[in-house]
């Protein structure tokens, strides 16, 4: 390049902001503002009653409606959502996987309402199922038919719509739920070669169109804040997935055998205290998704400084926007090749993190692959114990986080303090007009096509024709998000995924702290003159469940009888439960925004069961408000994102029953 000459830029990164809340028309006019401020793409939060096939008005939507993401139950709060919007032109994420074909057919009754055709439609659902059996906890299909219904929007959209990514194997999750690199490389690389794998036997697809399949598999990675490493792991990716594609599937068109992804940085190792610190932490894990040319996101979205406290505001996710646009527009990055190309240190890394996964690849396949790795418990299990590591780690120092085991001094943060609200809330009329919407769509539609719809839908499951066409049909008739998953729910059944705590090894907090405990437990129960047991329950739809998972290992680990039965569960069904087993503390996580409504709810059928209090703890993103409000209503402690030490926890827990039963 001659002196003084201007290098031809690369086109920046489709820049998104994941959101959506309260409801379509809420969350329209938010896509509208965030469009208008230079946001290139949407990418759609809905909440965990669509996620998980309920409709609004049912009984687990309870206290769910609106809170992580915008409720749609109808093709008329998808036309809302989406209103004003040119489809056409949009480059539209959907984070839906149970529902995924459902959602993606409510997608195109709008776009035929509209008379756009579906091949002029672009966007990616994020569609695996697997993962969700391991960390988010929005499956509702066992692991088979799951994998059918993913085939199924495979083969339909290779053909149909051709710029649409079917599923973004979303190895994100598995990083949230303690999963080390090489784990995050070897799973998400496992899930792929499953789906396609189903894709290829099921010979939907001709041999000769099996590339283009390939080529529209894309990926939703996590990226944390050690750099070195982040670029090294992206690098790694790369390179494992064009490999495959070549060995495995024969694919000769390097543009196919592209490793495409999009990213969010990851949320995890964002902290309540301090929590001015994590805007440097989403910069530097953006850089590492951004900074290898070879290796680069082909979309960013940004968590908000402020999601360890709970809900974004709109200039919370303006600042995150920006970070983006600092870095697309002000900066050199663009204008360059690949900036560690030739790197020692880089190439060394690289290639211990791919030996690292081909060889956890090779168990996985030996075990008889990803499916057989999720009904075995092996995945779950071994993502459970790294989670455990990495807190011990944090408890004992060896991991630092600043402001929180380390650096803790700090002046009050005009950001989390103060008299202005520093978190959404969503306005808890939000969910009664959502319900009374979707009654008025039902009072409205055409009853007799909408029967006729669901039964072309279970005749379709039943028989193994392809979901698709049926699936869209029934949105054009009106039927609901919560029929069409009963619809499959009474053809498919519905699926529990082991919680890996049963086999997974208690390590948090050291040893001298462990032995207290225990000893403090152990004489707790030599004065009642019985075992002590805790019941470990999520009420509700939130399906994130690191924490509860956490507490139940190192309840167990110190002598407790610990009764955990997983996510999804209703305050009836915990109550019940704690009645039936006797138990001596009820302990609820709850991280979708839902405490306020579910934990009275849960106390209050307690009573009842029980006949008298049972000591209630909570943990949770639990703003400080709401924190006294629980305290108020008898909960007896509240943990949140800042109560890292595990240990203490279960100490204080102990604590708590000793109180409870009148021992000092």
């Amino acid at each position: 390049m001659a002196e003084g000459s201007t290098p031809k830029r690369e086109r920046p990164w489709l820049m998104r902001t994941y959101s959506g809340h309260s409801s379509a028309r809420a969350s329209n006019e938010l896509y509208r503002k965030n469009l208008s401020k230079g946001q290139t793409g949407l990418s759609v939060a809905f909440d965990l009653p669509t996620q998980t096939g309920y409709d609004s008005d049912h009984e687990l939507a309870k206290g769910e409606v609106g809170k992580v993401g915008v409720p749609i139950c109808h093709v008329d709060d998808m036309e809302t959502l989406l209103e004003d919007i040119p489809l056409e032109k949009m480059n539209t994420s959907m984070t839906i996987n149970a529902t995924a074909a459902w959602l993606l057919s409510l997608y195109v009754a709008v776009a035929k309402r509209r008379s756009i055709t579906p091949e002029r439609l672009e966007g990616t659902t994020q569609n695996d199922i697997i993962k969700e059996y391991l960390s988010r906890g929005t499956h509702i299909f066992p692991p088979k038919p799951s994998l059918r219904l993913i085939g199924d929007m495979v083969s339909y959209t290779v053909r149909a719509i051709p710029k649409w990514n079917p599923i973004n194997i979303c190895s994100y999750h598995l990083q949230e739920a303690g999963a080390t690199p090489v784990q995050e490389l070897a799973f998400a690389l496992a899930n792929a070669i499953c789906v396609l794998d189903t894709v290829r036997e099921s010979s939907a697809v001709a041999a000769t169109d099996f590339p283009q399949v390939v080529g529209r598999i894309s990926f939703f990675v996590n990226a944390g804040v050690r750099f070195v490493e982040e670029i090294s792991k992206m690098r790694a990716f790369t390179e494992l997935w064009d490999e495959i594609c070549a060995d495995r599937y024969g694919v000769t068109d390097p543009k196919l055998r592209r490793f495409r992804y999009g990213v969010q940085v990851n949320s995890l190792g964002l902290t309540e205290a301090q929590p001015e610190n994590n805007v440097q932490r989403i910069v530097l894990e953006m850089l590492a998704v951004t900074m290898s040319k070879h290796a680069r996101a082909r979309s960013v979205q940004l968590p908000a400084w402020n999601e360890a406290l709970g809900l974004p505001r709109p200039w919370d996710q303006q600042w995150s926007l920006r970070i983006q646009q600092v870095l697309a527009y002000e900066s050199d990055l663009l204008d360059y090749d690949d900036l560690f190309d030739g790197s020692a240190v880089i190439e060394r890394k690289v290639n211990e993190l791919k030996d690292g996964a081909r060889a956890e690849l090779a168990k996985v396949a030996e075990m008889g692959g990803a499916l057989a790795a999720v009904e075995n418990a092996y995945f779950k299990q071994q993502l459970v114990a790294s989670n455990a590591l990495r807190l011990r780690r944090i408890e004992s120092g060896e991991q630092i986080v600043v402001g929180v085991n380390k650096f803790t001094e700090t002046e009050p943060s005009p950001l989390a303090e103060g008299t202005i609200e520093r978190i959404l809330k969503v306005d808890p009329a939000a969910e009664r007009e959502q319900i009374e919407r979707l009654r008025a769509f039902r009072s409205r539609r055409n009853e007799s096509a909408v029967r006729s719809a669901l039964r072309s839908l279970r005749d379709a499951a039943q028989s193994g024709d392809n979901v698709m066409p049926v699936s869209i049909a029934c949105a054009e008739a009106g039927v609901t998000t919560g029929e069409w998953a009963d619809t499959l729910r009474e053809v498919f059944g519905e699926f529990r995924a082991p919680t890996g705590v049963g086999a997974a090894v208690a390590i948090s907090g050291g040893a001298d702290r462990i032995a207290a405990v225990r000893e403090k437990l152990a004489a707790t129960e030599r004065e009642l003159g019985r075992k002590l047991r805790i019941l470990v329950g999520k009420p509700g739809l939130d399906g994130h469940s690191n924490g509860a998972e956490q507490i139940a290992l190192a309840a167990r680990d110190v002598g407790f009888e610990v009764i955990y039965e997983g996510i999804r569960s209703t305050p009836e069904q915990i109550a019940r439960a704690a009645a039936d087993e006797d138990v001596s503390v009820v302990g609820l996580s709850i991280l979708s925004g839902s405490h306020l409504e579910l934990v009275p709810e849960t106390m209050r059928l307690l009573r009842e069961r029980r006949g008298g209090d049972v000591p209630v703890v909570v943990g949770g993103i639990i703003p400080a408000d709401d924190r006294e409000r629980l305290l108020a209503a008898g909960v007896k402690r509240v943990y949140t994102p800042k109560d890292f030490e595990i240990g203490a926890i279960i100490s204080d827990i102990v604590d708590v029953v000793r109180a409870s039963n009148g021992l000092s």
